[in-house]
């Protein structure tokens, strides 16, 4: 008999597939998954791996998405667009609604991302979603390079890292108890070169943002930041039109846009090659507030 050769997966083709399988596992596993959907480049490239892992049947899940209210409007277009496209459904839990209920209050500095904790907390309680997958890779921070593929949280959301279950051979154990569920992360092993690498080859729309655009910026805390009505620029901060783009994005007031020329995924691959910090390291004020920032927001239940 003639044997057949083995065929080697390329390096992306081997990070789809593991993606492809924590998706389908997950479906096999839980009753109520959702999938959080911002409509920035991660949650844009793990939603087109859950539409991969299903087709071509539809995807059984629903999207959530926790806004800030500061959120940028060609991100926010982008989300609402794609998720008519697919026929999707969409959970919002606005971070608004409980600043104008007087359970949340606005922050001096104007920064609403540690604010998303709560919202996101009762939306998951409210809709017993018992999986939730977070676009989280383990190369942006060192709180997240920690973390399990599958993340055992409590019924408060709050993670312990004394319970997280060892994933040997892409073993993954989602047992939970009634009111706890688990945070599921396929992007994990992926970093922010695989991510755009991945884009070009499938050819993925992303929002213009990402790209080298004018913008009226002003300096704050080493990084370009956006103005607008969220409490900047202050009055001794002056603003500048210039060529930027965004290597993440979540709340204007808290994520830096970077001095670029790159207009095209190729020329963004280049860039991100040649860097030597990471995505959120550069351009994320709500990183920086302490050495343990995000380590403090995953135990409450955020991350």
């Amino acid at each position: 008999m003639k044997a057949t050769s083995a065929v080697a997966l390329s390096h992306l083709d081997s990070l789809e597939s593991e993606a492809v399988h924590i998706f389908r596992e997950v479906a096999g596993e839980f009753e109520r998954p959702v999938i959080l959907f911002s409509g920035g480049k991660d949650s844009i490239v793990m939603l087109r791996l859950a539409l991969k892992a299903f087709a071509p049947a539809a995807v059984p899940f629903t999207l959530l998405h926790v806004d800030t209210g500061h959120n940028f409007p060609e991100v926010l277009e982008y989300r609402d667009r794609t998720v008519a496209e697919h026929g999707l459904r969409l959970h919002i839990a606005s971070v608004q609604d409980y600043i104008d209920r007087g359970v949340l209050r606005e922050r001096p500095d104007g920064v609403r991302n540690p604010l998303q904790t709560l919202p996101l907390t009762e939306k998951i309680q409210a809709e017993r979603f018992d999986a939730v997958f977070g676009g989280g890779r383990r190369d942006e921070e060192k709180a997240r390079a920690k973390e399990r593929v599958f993340s055992l949280r409590d019924e408060f959301s709050a993670w312990d890292p004394r319970r997280q279950r060892p994933e040997l051979w892409q073993l993954y154990n989602g047992r939970h108890a009634p009111g706890e569920h688990v945070r599921v992360f396929p992007l994990s092993n992926w970093t922010e070169l695989d991510v755009w690498q991945y884009i070009e080859r499938e050819g993925i729309e992303l929002p213009q943002i990402y790209f080298a655009h004018k913008r009226e910026v002003f300096a704050r805390d080493g990084m370009w930041l956006t103005a607008g009505d969220w409490g900047g620029p202050r009055v001794v901060e002056l603003t500048e039109t210039r060529l930027v783009r965004y290597r993440t994005v979540g709340d204007m007031s808290c994520t830096g846009a970077v001095d670029s020329d790159a207009a095209t995924v190729g020329a963004v691959i280049d860039e991100i090659a040649a860097s030597r910090l990471t995505e959120r390291g550069a351009t994320r004020a709500d990183d920086k507030v302490s050495e343990a920032a995000m380590e403090d927001r995953k135990r409450e239940g955020y991350f």
